[in-house]
């Protein structure tokens, strides 16, 4: 409803196969996915040249995350307006650039 195209993955391999056949302008990523946790997927999108630059906003329950490692990071529960703002200024960051 906000205009936004949405790509979704069930777990972390999903999500690095998706990454592998089509370019994103941002990713939000739950540090809590199956297979391949959160982490991984974001240390194998920072080892690629054609992934690194995608900003990442983090979803995660979790209070030890370093908000300077991401574009953005959101603590669960998240409701919908806060998605939607901080994916909004994701990727005006990200155009900025």
């Amino acid at each position: 409803m906000e205009g936004f195209t949405i790509v979704t993955a069930s777990d972390g391999v999903e999500a690095l196969r998706r990454l592998e056949h089509r370019a994103f302008d941002l990713i939000v990523l739950d540090l809590g996915l199956p297979r391949l946790s959160g982490l991984d997927v974001r240390r194998e999108t920072a080892a690629h040249a054609h992934t690194r630059h995608i900003p990442i906003l983090v979803v995660t329950g979790q209070a030890d995350v370093d908000p300077a490692d991401f574009a953005g990071v959101l603590r669960k529960p998240v409701d919908a307006e806060a998605l939607v703002a901080a994916v909004d200024e994701g990727l005006r960051k990200r155009r900025r650039r």
